[in-house]
């Protein structure tokens, strides 16, 4: 029940309707017992400054940022996590005695997601597609965990940036099937394959066994590149792991307490929203 006393959190972004963000949280909160509701605010490119600031004066536990705001947010916060300020993108923010403090919190969540699916990634290669905030998150987050990242995207100064994260190399966007081929992981992080598009970001005959392959789309949560994995014998990992994971990381930052990580899995597990998009 929503009291005087009821405590606001909530997700910023452009669209963010189909956000499966307020299940997710308002799930935790549930859980944890805590007098907090998560909503969803649409705010359009352009708005983070006033988002930012109804968030201060209104005492907001937080924010869920995503896009097209990452960027700008980093710009905005008071104060930056040494992640965030590496990435130069925020996808949490803290609000605490009307200061806020900027936080990435995909990378580790894309991190124990791959361990929910027992993938190892120390000393394994792997090719990044993508070059957006999300992608920049996962680059730097496997390079700390050990693994030897190429990064691949249609820009080439988004390739150049995200591969930089990782100290490792970028793939020009027409060399990406020869990359993915010789890898043991495969991360799609471009929009390829979301709800509608039957497209793959690769070449189906580049998959096989004895490589991971993870899609950060997740809806539908066997996308087109996911399914051609399984059918050729890989390890397919969907983007709702690090969706729910992430979302944790932000629960903790917020409450100080462990995420209830099976209350926030169930509440996702009935099937994301048809209009549903990527983390980034």
């Amino acid at each position: 029940m929503i009291t005087g006393a009821t405590r606001i959190a909530g997700v910023i972004g452009d669209p963010v309707r189909h956000s499966l963000s307020p299940k997710l949280h308002n799930a935790a909160y549930h859980a944890l017992g805590l007098d907090w509701v998560f909503l969803a605010f649409e705010v359009p490119d352009g708005g983070a400054r006033a988002a930012l600031d109804a968030a201060r004066v209104l005492g907001f536990v937080g924010l869920s940022v995503t896009m097209p705001h990452k960027t700008a947010v980093a710009e905005l916060c008071d104060e930056l996590s040494p992640g965030a300020a590496a990435l130069r993108s925020v996808n949490t923010v803290v609000v605490s005695d009307g200061r806020t403090t900027g936080h990435s919190t995909d990378g580790d969540g894309f991190l124990r997601s791959l361990a929910d699916a027992d993938v190892e990634v120390e000393g394994r290669s792997v090719l990044l597609l993508g070059g957006g905030g999300a992608a920049r998150a996962v680059a730097r987050a496997l390079a700390g965990a050990g693994a030897h990242v190429e990064v691949s995207a249609r820009r080439a100064g988004a390739a150049a940036v995200a591969a930089g994260l990782a100290n490792g190399g970028a793939v020009d966007w027409n060399d990406r099937a020869a990359a993915a081929a010789a890898a043991d992981i495969v991360v799609n992080a471009t929009p390829v394959g979301m709800a509608g598009d039957l497209m793959l970001p690769i070449p189906e005959h580049v998959l096989g066994p004895g490589r991971a392959v993870v899609d950060l789309v997740y809806e539908p949560l066997e996308t087109p590149l996911l399914a051609a994995a399984r059918a050729r014998g890989a390890v397919a990992v969907s983007g709702l792991g690090m969706l729910v994971h992430q979302a944790a990381r932000q629960v903790e930052l917020w409450s100080g307490r462990p995420a209830p990580i099976e209350a926030m899995q169930a509440a996702v597990e009935q099937g994301a929203d048809p209009e549903a998009r990527t983390v980034d």
